[in-house]
């Protein structure tokens, strides 16, 4: 597969290697030529001198033939603007964009442009090592309405069985991380002190979620 980045800081550099790794020719786009220094020594890419919105230097980098660009420049603007041009002038499904300003990031992730909120992740990473025992979201859809989240599990539902904690059409419980492992749930399947759960759940559903992790011990929590 062809991938096309714009933006050769530090988070362009990231993706070029690993892709590269994995198999994928690249090509590079930036304004400026001294920061292709940055790309790892065995970097065996193309490299361009330019704007990530022009059309011209698109097509110089492979757009055509690519099937994925991610836009990772420090410009919001820039960022949308390029990734919109890939999806709309050339066809590409596949397309990423970073945005610093997590307002704007939902906005266009409504609009299906797959964004990377750079300051909220930033939040939300910290907030789940700081609140370990609150819900976070690991992934929304476009539309906000669904979320999976990811919380620790309360330490009163060791031993209980915890398909107790769905709840059909509002929440449902997907997977958990056990000593360190990830797995899917299976039926009857009990709690342990030190799990993390992870659950899908509508987006108006969260304060039922709360209710529901809080509720144990009292027989079934749904009656």
């Amino acid at each position: 597969m062809h991938v096309v980045i714009v933006g050769c800081g530090r988070v362009g550099i990231e993706l070029a290697g690993a892709l590269e790794a994995a198999g994928h020719s690249v090509s590079v786009i930036d304004k400026n030529r001294r920061s292709f220094r940055n790309l790892p020594s065995n970097f065996a890419g193309s490299t361009f001198v330019g704007l990530g919105f022009d059309r011209d230097i698109l097509v110089e980098a492979g757009i055509e033939r690519a099937e994925a660009l991610a836009a990772v420049t420090n410009g919001d603007n820039s960022n949308i603007l390029t990734v919109r041009i890939a999806r709309e002038t050339f066809g590409i499904e596949h397309v990423a964009a970073r945005i610093y300003d997590p307002r704007r990031a939902v906005l266009y992730q409504r609009l299906g442009i797959a964004t990377v909120a750079t300051v909220a992740w930033a939040t939300e990473q910290i907030l789940r090592r700081l609140l370990p025992s609150e819900a976070h979201p690991e992934w929304v859809d476009p539309t906000g309405q669904i979320k999976l989240v990811e919380v620790a599990l309360p330490d009163a539902w060791a031993g209980e069985p915890l398909d107790r904690l769905d709840e059909p059409g509002r929440f449902w419980l997907v997977g958990l991380t056990r000593l360190g492992q990830a797995q899917l749930t299976t039926y009857g399947l009990a709690g342990q002190d030190g799990d993390i759960v992870h659950i899908m759940v509508a987006a108006d559903a969260m304060d039922e979620l709360d209710a529901r992790l809080e509720k144990v011990g009292e027989g079934d929590p749904r009656v």
